[in-house]
């Protein structure tokens, strides 16, 4: 009796745990959270029921089902490398990444088995068309509107499944090594063409200002020269204005005239790199007259008369204190002989000895050099009547 009461409440134990066992399960399986930008499809006996947005939900256990979990949020997918032919028969490696964003989710669920593998062979195959209508050169310039031409397709023919493609980038372009190598090659020949073609630019520009800066520094420098030579043209006019006017207000003499010609002859002669030098053929002349001159007692031929130890230059000059006469003739001949003697020892006249019948102004075969061409005199002042 014992033994039958113990196995009856042992069966009755087992039954009520089961029992509880099967509420607590039944309790988890009817109340569902939903985290947020999650969107859970629930199916009552294998039909669409509904779709369950974030928050607190109760499904009526073993008639309500999960059928599948849908991430709202807007995702990346990276698609590998794919191979396409260009318009003139070129391979190029295109990699693609595609920016879209689930929108229904029963549609994602229901309308399409796997939507990402879907979006990738959708997205090679419109490549493959668009990539094939251009060449090289278009395609690799011509990325904005691929991606247009991507984005348009992809858009309609993914918004059946619920899904909208937000943006489509082609990650890479990669054409053949050959390829690349003579695109390398064209690419340095363009940057040296460039190179040579803005050295030569610099080089030019550069001779320009050089021509620009040499004419300016030329005229300049002209116009400086003429206006020193016309300076000193200016001056030197002055210079012989004075001395002149100097002459004539002094009323100078032959005689005065003829010491200061022997006063610049052993000037000329002292002259450390003179060689050579002149005498003129009136040398014999001045000294004539100068001793005529100061042997006549101060009375030139024809000319006026003076009183004692007045300036021959004016009344208005200071009185002049001249030597003796005689003493002036000897240091002139002894100045003189002094000059031929230094110009015999300086050296010989064009290849021979100096010779000074000829260069006192006498030919080799007789007659004298002919004089310079001298300015004619001024025509001394009439004497004025003595009382």
């Amino acid at each position: 009796m014992d033994d039958t009461t113990n196995v009856g409440t042992i069966a009755l134990y087992l039954v009520l745990g089961l029992v509880l066992l099967f509420v607590v399960v039944a309790l988890v399986r009817s109340v569902r959270i939903v985290p947020q930008t999650v969107a859970i499809i629930v199916e009552r006996l294998g039909r669409y029921s509904r779709t369950l947005d974030a928050g607190l939900h109760l499904l009526i256990p073993f008639v309500d089902r999960v059928r599948a979990g849908v991430d709202l949020r807007e995702q990346v997918v990276s698609f590998p490398p794919q191979p396409v032919i260009t318009s003139d028969n070129l391979v190029v490696s295109i990699d693609t990444v595609i920016y879209f964003q689930v929108t229904d989710p029963k549609s994602a669920v229901y309308e399409i088995a796997n939507y990402i593998t879907g979006i990738e062979q959708l997205t090679v195959t419109t490549l493959r068309n668009v990539i094939g209508s251009m060449d090289l050169e278009q395609t690799l310039t011509s990325r904005d509107q691929i991606n247009g031409q991507l984005r348009g397709v992809l858009d309609e023919a993914t918004g059946r499944w619920g899904i909208r493609v937000n943006r489509v980038e082609l990650k890479a372009i990669d054409p053949p090594a050959s390829v690349q190598g003579s695109m390398e090659q064209q690419m340095r020949a363009e940057r040296d063409r460039r190179a040579a073609i803005l050295t030569a630019e610099g080089v030019k520009q550069s001779q320009i200002l050089t021509a620009e800066g040499e004419k300016q520094a030329a005229i300049l420098r002209a116009e400086g020269e003429a206006q020193s030579a016309i300076l000193r043209a200016e001056g030197e006019a002055r210079a012989i204005l004075q001395v002149f006017d100097a002459v004539h207000r002094g009323d100078a003499d032959p005689k005065l005239l003829a010491y200061q010609y022997l006063q610049i002859l052993p000037k000329i002669a002292q002259s450390p790199s003179s060689k050579m030098w002149f005498l003129p053929s009136e040398l014999t002349g001045a000294l004539g007259q100068l001793a005529r001159g100061f042997g006549g007692g101060g009375v030139d031929d024809g000319g006026p008369t003076r009183p004692a130890g007045e300036s021959p230059l004016g009344g208005d000059l200071p009185p002049v204190a001249l030597t003796d006469p005689a003493e002036a003739l000897a240091e002139a001949r002894r100045e003189s002989a002094a000059a031929t003697a230094d110009a015999t020892s300086a050296g010989t006249l064009s290849g021979r000895p100096f010779d000074p019948s000829v260069e006192l102004g006498q030919r080799p075969g007789g007659g004298a050099v002919p004089p310079p061409l001298q300015k004619p005199a001024t025509p001394p002042a009439p004497e004025e009547p003595t009382a």
